[in-house]
This record gives C-alpha cells, structure tokens and sequence, in this order.
C-alpha cells in the first residue's frame, strides 16, 4: 500500500513536469527579452482574457490551471482569467464521463455551463476591479525570480530552477492527500456526501478544493454512482483546480488576494450548484 501510494503520488506529480517546465521557460524568456511589451499587451485583452481561459481550462489537463498560476503571479494575466481558468478546469472529469456511456448525454451539458460560468466570472470580476481601480496590483514577472539569481543564468538554468522547487512542494502535498484517500477510504467520503439536502452543493464544493486529481476523481465518481446532483457535481468541479491553486498560494505573495479568490470559488460554485438543482 505505501508503495502503491509513493507511485500514485510520484505519477500525479510527474505529469505536470512538462507544463511546469514549459511556462517556467515562457516566464524567463519574457522576462529575459520582453516581459514590459508582453505583460502590457496581456493585460490589454480584457474579456477576451477570459474567453480564452475559459476555452484552455475546458481541455482535460490539470497543467494549465498550474501555467495560469504563475502567469498571475508574473501579472501577465488578470484575476478574471486566473478564475476562468480555474471555474472551467475539470481535471480527470471529462475523461471519466466519456469513458462512461451512460454520462455521454450530460458530457456537453456539463461543459458548456462550466465555460459559460467560467467566462461570466472572469468578466464580471475584471470588471469590477477596474471600475474600483484595483486591477493596478503592485508586481510584475519578476516577482516570480525576486528570491533568487535566475536574472544571471540561462533561461533554461532558471526555468529548471524553479520547475524543481515547486515539483518538490507539489510531490509532498500529492503524497500527503494520497496517503489520507487511501488509509481514509473513498467510502468515508462517500458517507459525508450522501446526505440528499439542498446543502449538498455546500459539502461538493469544500471537497473540490483538495489540490489534487484525486478530488476530481472521487466527485466525478460519486455522480456517476447516483450519490451526487448534477448541481452538486458543477458546485464540486467549479472549486477543483487541481493543484493550480496549491501552486497560486506557493508563488504568490499576496496571501489576501490568493484566499479572495477561492472565496469567489467557493460563492460560485456553491450559487451554480443550488440554481441547477433547483432548476433541474
């Protein structure tokens, strides 16, 4: 059982390697040769921002939630597409509803309500915080290399720099949450979400904000079994950004700013899921 456990997490951990070390080379070279022409045009795409991460988020890879992340942190995206990104974002769901024919029907179903949230979020709070004036947040891309003397080395030196710091932190957590779905059971899960109540939703969406697949993997399970709502699943999903927001409180160092954004997670996922069961 340990040794399933360190594969699981080794596993989990590896595949986001190429994603991580992909837009760690992105970062240094943006900072290396243009991060100030960039960044500016980045921040000039507006809703369009969110559109793209609401269409990015919907592919089946818990990587780009980790790539918006840290382009965040650099400042290169807004908190409105950060969201999007993280609200469409389903991890291991789209595959285990595809692979299960009996869930084909709501597969579209499911999609297009999480791009549609996902881009109304995104808008809305870039929106708000430029008619309050707070989408001027102090930073830039070299925020992310402040602690360090990656300005001096290689680009591809520095990316893996920081790929290996952060792999390491992600290994850690992914052993840890491992280990406790393993010794715990997916049947005690199974038990705290099988209370059929209007609050269901409320319980999905705490439970979604576990930063792993596994998070992902239990819910989209639970729903396939009968134990959850459909709205309850949405609540769930909407909050699971895999190890994006794990990542997002690493390197980030505005702490207020990371525990807003899993509020608004939290406000939505829990709002979209009462509406769709009230409605369904």
């Amino acid at each position: 059982m340990v040794l399933d456990i360190l594969l699981d997490a080794f596993l989990d951990t590896l595949k986001v390697i190429p994603f991580l070390l992909g837009v760690y080379i992105l970062i240094e070279y943006i900072e290396h040769k243009s991060s100030d022409k960039l960044g500016n045009a980045l921040k000039k795409m507006g809703p369009f921002g969110s559109i793209g991460g609401a269409i990015l988020g919907v592919i089946p890879q818990c990587g780009f939630s980790v790539v918006a992340s840290n382009l965040f942190a650099g400042r290169l995206i807004t908190m409105g597409t950060l969201l999007a990104v993280f609200i469409s974002t389903s991890d291991e769901a789209i595959p285990m509803l595809v692979s299960n024919p009996g869930s084909i029907g709501d597969l579209w179903k499911f999609i297009l309500i999480k791009m549609a949230v996902a881009i109304a979020v995104g808008i809305v709070v870039d929106l708000i915080l430029r008619l309050l004036h707070l989408d001027k947040q102090q930073g830039s891309i070299r925020d992310l290399c402040s602690h360090c003397d990656c300005e001096h080395h290689s680009i591809f030196r520095a990316a893996l720099s920081h790929t290996v710091e952060i792999i390491i932190f992600i290994f850690i957590v992914n052993l840890l949450l491992n280990g406790f779905m393993e010794f715990a059971g997916k049947e005690t899960v199974s038990k705290i979400l099988m209370t059929d109540s209007v609050f269901q939703p409320l319980i999905a969406a705490v439970v979604g904000f576990i930063p792993n697949c596994a998070a992902s993997v239990v819910l989209t399970q639970l729903y396939i079994s009968g134990v959850l709502s459909f709205g309850s699943i949405i609540a769930g999903l909407t909050t699971s950004a895999g190890i994006g927001i794990l990542v997002l409180f690493k390197i980030n160092k505005h702490q207020k700013q990371n525990l807003s954004i899993m509020a608004i997670l939290y406000i939505v996922g829990v709002a979209s899921g009462l509406i769709i069961n009230a409605i369904v």
